[in-house]
């Protein structure tokens, strides 16, 4: 059976979960290819470059929002959800990328934002309008605190902080009321408790289907059922702002929600993906999200790998990731999900650092880390995503001032910590560490000035090492970064213990190893791979496999066969056993 007919077979609508054998591929619009030379990328640069996805094998393009927005977080604040924002094209544009893409054998699924809209979306617009509006309750509007002075600090509804700091709430003087926003001020949070609200988002969902589009990546979907009363959340000892997470995720009706949205928007359908991105969800949490008996999701995003580096208070405050703290977090997902639900694999997406640069080791062994974490991810028990870029090995890029910052979280950080009399040097620091904008910059394609993204000027600067790490030097090129994520991509598609198999992690002797066995009936995989920048030697035990005499499938290193318990920094190797 060729290639392409495993990709045909593995998105066959009738074929049961599907998607356990699918790769997607996450493109954060603006960055991904600009076709007119105004420096943002649109969707017919998106169309252009599907050669690139088709060379590369993914099964699932997923979206960033390319809905109409005033573009303060980047589209993830919609101003209308049934219209394409003209910074990307036109609703023709996007027609003609879904026929494009699914020619090809790709889905094509969507960003979903519903637990904000744009503060100039119409509902809101209208909801603001008046307290006797009909669309009033669409949103959550509060009256300040007895007592107080509406406005001015402390007055808010209740002590809850934003995700992009401040306050959660703005006050509206021309109504005398706030408005909740977990998120930037022009992000104002849905009333889920409405069902006029939801049933109206449910009826957006159908036309999108209809239109043709393979499903949803929910953004923080977990977020869509508060506590009733919001209460006020702990405050650190001299911290301004309370923590309201316990009161605003996982609230008491989410699940009620999700089962009502799969009834109203997803039954009698098939080949669709449903993904829920969920902030603090916990192993135990998402087997109920993702237990198909259920019927809510097909997988979750989760963030506690991703958070294994964040102090106290917040992800700008760096903690040293400790030695095996990665794949201990991994196994413990993979183990918690294994006879239950399904998990998606990612380390980057549009909200994070590179990966290469916050797991690997950008420097002296850049293409060895970025294969080796690339191999562990994709031979894991589950759905792999790649986002954009990182199958070039794509890294976090040097900012020098804060006015090459562009993201909306990083800016009011820098803002509000530096009022407050910290250190710039040691702000930009931190938000070159950890800043989404990280992952923003526009993909490398070639060499030239812009690395082929536009002809013009781009919205933020390309990283200046596009010259050595760009798609035109990786494309045939044995060892590349590419070369091998399309070796891993082939070998999920080719090999159904990849996709279906049991997940069993393997002592190797250090916490530098990540070491698992993938079983399925007769068919064995062994993956070892020593993630760290020195050379270690593997001891598996006695009840371990045996590799002597195992077929080395794939690895990001040239092998002589010599000694095969001794790995170089950052070796990854794949046994059939």
């Amino acid at each position: 059976m060729s290639s392409s007919e495993i990709i045909a077979n593995a998105l066959d609508d009738s074929t049961p979960a599907w998607w356990k054998s699918a790769v997607v591929y996450q493109v954060y619009p603006r960055s991904f290819q600009d076709s007119d030379g105004d420096g943002i990328g649109d969707l017919h640069g998106i169309a252009d470059r599907l050669d690139h996805l088709e060379r590369l094998g993914v099964d699932v393009v997923w979206l960033s929002p390319v809905y109409r927005s005033p573009q303060a977080d980047n589209g993830y604040d919609i101003s209308d959800y049934e219209a394409i924002d003209p910074v990307f094209g036109t609703m023709s544009d996007f027609d003609e990328l879904l026929i494009r893409a699914h020619e090809r054998g790709m889905k094509i699924v969507m960003d979903l934002v519903v637990n904000h809209t744009s503060d100039e979306h119409p509902w809101f617009v209208e909801s603001r309008s008046s307290r006797d509006n009909p669309k009033r309750d669409w949103y959550w509007w509060r009256d300040p605190r007895p007592g107080e002075h509406p406005g001015e600090a402390g007055s808010e509804p209740n002590n809850w902080g934003s995700f992009f700091s401040g306050s959660a709430w703005t006050f509206d003087a021309e109504t005398g009321q706030y408005y909740l926003h977990l998120f930037d001020r022009k992000q104002p949070d849905l009333n889920w408790e409405n069902a006029e609200v939801r049933h109206a988002i449910y009826a957006m969902m159908r036309r999108w289907l209809a239109r043709g589009v393979d499903g949803f990546r929910m953004d923080v979907i977990n977020l869509i059922s508060k506590q009733p009363g919001l209460p006020d959340g702990t405050t650190d000892a001299g911290g301004r702002y309370g923590d309201g997470f316990p009161f605003y995720a996982h609230g008491p009706r989410l699940h009620e929600y999700l089962q009502e949205m799969h009834r109203e928007v997803f039954d009698g359908r098939t080949g669709l993906l449903t993904v829920g991105e969920m902030p603090g969800v916990t192993p135990e949490q998402a087997v109920l999200f993702t237990d198909p008996a259920r019927r809510e999701l097909d997988m979750v995003f989760q963030f506690e790998h991703v958070g294994l580096d964040h102090g106290e208070g917040s992800k700008f405050t760096h903690r040293p990731l400790e030695a095996g703290a990665l794949a201990a977090s991994l196994t413990r997902w993979q183990d918690a999900l294994a006879e239950t639900g399904w998990n998606s694999l990612y380390l980057s997406n549009h909200d994070q650092p590179r990966a290469v640069s916050r797991f690997g080791d950008d420097q002296e062994w850049w293409r060895e880390s970025a294969t080796a974490l690339a191999t562990i991810l994709h031979l894991q028990r589950g759905t792999p995503y790649i986002y954009q870029g990182e199958e070039l090995g794509m890294t976090n890029h040097p900012f020098s001032s804060i006015d090459e910052v562009r993201d909306v979280e990083s800016i009011n950080h820098y803002l509000e910590r530096s009022a407050a009399g910290e250190s710039g040097t040691d702000l930009l620091a931190a938000i070159g560490r950890i800043g989404r904008d990280n992952a923003r910059t526009p993909v490398q394609w070639d060499a030239s000035p812009h690395g082929g993204f536009t002809t013009g000027t781009p919205w933020i600067a390309v990283n200046p090492n596009v010259e050595a790490v760009n798609a035109e030097a990786q494309y045939d090129v044995a060892g590349s970064v590419f070369e091998h994520y399309r070796s891993l991509i082939r070998l999920r598609h080719e090999r159904r213990v990849v996709a279906e198999g049991t997940f069993h992690r393997i002592d190797a002797g250090s916490e530098a190893f990540f070491a698992f066995e993938r079983r399925l009936g007769d068919e064995v995989l062994l993956i070892v791979a020593n993630l760290s920048s020195e050379e270690r030697v593997a001891e598996l035990g006695a009840d371990s496999p045996s590799w002597s005499e195992a077929e080395l499938l794939l690895g990001n290193l040239e092998r002589t066969g010599e000694e095969p318990e001794r790995f170089a920094p950052w070796e990854a190797r794949v046994y059939a056993l």
